[in-house]
């Protein structure tokens, strides 16, 4: 059999297919209807006509990426299956966003997160936090994916990590710059079956390879008697991965404040429930997305684990060959434990994974891309460079400044080398920005008498505060910092609220009719579910 770069022409074969299909379907759903052209509706939230089940899937896919994949996978093998509470805290969050957020969001029919602030409070927040999400999806969102991607596809195939970025990029670029979310969604919920089966396969054929004769059941039970540190939820303070991971503060401190800012105030995850057919379909698709979230941990996190185990066992190194000696994770290189992985799945299978790898990537490349396109072109571009913009002209916006973000994004991405676990660099500085952003959203949504100016000065000084937290000899987790930075920032609103009421303080507050929050039958057998499902996690790797 021949064989190209690591793969055989059988695995070139199963991801060329996968190629095609994504770009073919991409493509099709992004034809104009005859007669008629894109408005900024079909552009930005797919003419609002999706069903639950391509929402949930869809949510899925843009948050599942390199980062789960190769980030996840490498805490997996540094820490262990503690770095599972992004994902299980995740399901419990989305319960929490689609009973008392999305209803709000749906309800005052905006395209993107800086337009609620705009509703809520005025024009200079709504551009302050534009400009600071635009930053971030740049920056730190999409350079990361880019460099995550790339760094699997070094590993796998030898391809320079410079045309692996590049590659990746043109691959998003191809099938989601013209068709807007339409063809970001309908491509997603392939992406979603390639992600599933893609990491099932490598879970079961590395725990089958541990397990030996004794099979599935046998290889975790070795895992676990091998690394028992691994299987722990809460860690304890002298675990030397607990500032990463800070113990009972995981469940009661920071980790919410980075999962309430991701799921409920993150353009490109919430634009897909803004873009239902109704809030019911919503929410459902909110369920459908949580309950996916409760499998994720599975499909990434085991694998890392694995990975370290084979790697601490002599016997079970020296099974796999000559080849298993090169490019081994360790502690300093954790992120190459997923890559590292797959060069021992079967002709055929690796290519299903290697797609099931690149649907993460470029899924979210794709999605976080149509969000940085749409706060651009409908929070910056529309309101002060071009306000009476037709809709082919803002589509036509929106394409370019995605371009423009991608190709800054690939410049960048390649600096990101010598980060040792990348899941964790992205969670740090993320947190840098989100308690503010967070603050300013609850209080906003919650306190009447929160107002514009103490939402600017608590936003501009959540930064230097966490920037304080950060660098000062503190020795604190950043998830603790996190937690500081959010009940700072909730403090400066509500003083500076109070300290500036006027009698028009009040006049943009949100009347929340106990109504809205109303949800249906099949929602609430879901939430409860996942609620059962948590707590039976919990006890068992407490």
């Amino acid at each position: 059999m021949s064989s190209y770069l690591g793969l055989s022409s059988i695995d070139i074969a199963v991801f060329v297919v996968y190629v095609l299909i994504i770009i073919g379907v991409g493509l099709f759903v992004s034809r104009n209807k005859k007669g008629q052209t894109k408005t900024t509706e079909d552009y930005f939230l797919a003419g609002k006509s999706l069903p639950w089940w391509a929402v949930g899937s869809s949510l899925i896919a843009a948050n599942i990426s390199a980062e789960q994949f190769i980030g996840m996978s490498g805490s997996g093998y540094s820490i262990g299956l503690a770095i599972a509470s992004y994902e299980w805290m995740a399901a419990l969050t989305l319960i929490i966003v689609g009973k008392y957020f999305l209803p709000v969001f749906i309800n005052k029919g905006i395209y993107t997160i800086p337009e609620f602030v705009e509703q809520r409070f005025n024009k200079n927040l709504k551009t302050i936090l534009a400009v600071f999400w635009i930053a971030l999806y740049v920056f730190v969102n999409l350079t990361s994916v880019l460099y995550l991607g790339g760094l699997a596809l070094q590993t796998i195939l030898g391809i320079p990590l410079i045309y692996s970025i590049l590659g990746l990029a043109l691959f998003a670029l191809v099938y989601s710059i013209y068709g807007g979310l339409s063809a970001v969604v309908w491509t997603d919920v392939i992406q979603v079956f390639f992600l599933i089966v893609g990491g099932l396969i490598t879970t079961v054929m590395a725990v089958l390879y541990i397990g030996g004769a004794d099979g599935l059941f046998g290889g975790l039970s070795r895992m676990a008697a091998a690394a028992p540190e691994h299987f722990t939820m809460i860690l304890d303070q002298d675990n030397p991965q607990y500032m990463n991971l800070p113990g009972i503060a995981v469940l009661i401190g920071g980790l919410w404040v980075a999962n309430l800012y991701y799921w409920g105030f993150n353009q490109y995850i919430i634009q897909r429930t803004l873009a239902a057919k109704s809030i019911g379909e919503a929410q459902k698709g909110i369920v459908f997305a949580a309950f996916l979230k409760l499998i994720v941990p599975f499909l990434v996190v085991i694998p890392g684990i694995a990975a370290y185990v084979i790697t601490h066992d002599s016997a079970l190194l020296a099974g796999l060959g000559d080849i298993g000696q090169t490019n081994i994770p360790s502690f300093a290189h954790a992120d190459k434990a997923y890559p590292w992985l797959t060069q021992f799945l079967p002709i055929g299978l690796k290519g299903m994974v290697f797609a099931a790898l690149a649907a993460a990537i470029v899924s979210s490349l794709a999605s976080m891309l149509n969000s940085t396109a749409t706060i651009f072109t409908m929070d910056i571009y529309k309101e002060y460079i071009s306000p009476n913009s037709s809709d082919s002209q803002l589509v036509n916006v929106g394409r370019g400044s995605a371009i423009i973000a991608l190709v800054i994004a690939c410049v960048v991405a390649p600096m990101l080398g010598g980060i040792g676990q990348a899941f964790q660099y992205i969670q740090e500085y993320t947190g840098l920005v989100s308690p503010g952003i967070l603050a300013v959203f609850l209080l906003g949504l919650f306190w009447h008498k929160t107002n514009s100016k103490g939402a600017i000065i608590g936003v501009l000084l959540s930064i230097p505060f966490a920037l304080f937290l950060k660098f000062m000899p503190l020795n604190m987790p950043f998830l603790d910092q996190m937690m500081y930075t959010l009940l700072f920032t909730m403090a400066v609103i509500v003083l500076v609220s109070l300290g500036s009421a006027t009698s028009s303080s009040d006049d943009k507050a949100i009347d929340l009719d106990p109504n809205m929050f109303k949800t249906d039958k099949m929602f609430n057998i879901g939430a409860y579910a996942i609620l059962i499902i948590l707590a039976v996690l919990y006890s068992v790797f407490w």
